[in-house]
């Protein structure tokens, strides 16, 4: 379960000010809808794309036995 910041209060916010967590699951969230959405919600995904691009990805560059390398968003 997703614990954080809802699109509403992160709307107003830059993507760059985002959490990696708030990026990975808005961005896992419209993936899965992307045949639905309007084209203010590609924009926006588009932009969470870019965002998470140029931070280099979101991915942990290290694993160990209590977690691995995928981001968790909740």
């Amino acid at each position: 379960m997703y614990v954080g910041r809802d699109m509403t209060e992160l709307s107003m916010m830059k993507k760059s000010d985002w959490e990696n967590s708030e990026l990975a699951y808005f961005h896992h969230s419209l993936q899965q809808m992307v045949p639905y959405l309007n084209q203010e919600g590609q924009s926006i995904h588009t932009e969470i794309v870019k965002e998470i691009e140029n931070r280099g990805g979101i991915n942990r560059q290290e694993a160990n036995y209590t977690h691995g390398t995928e981001t968790s968003y909740d």
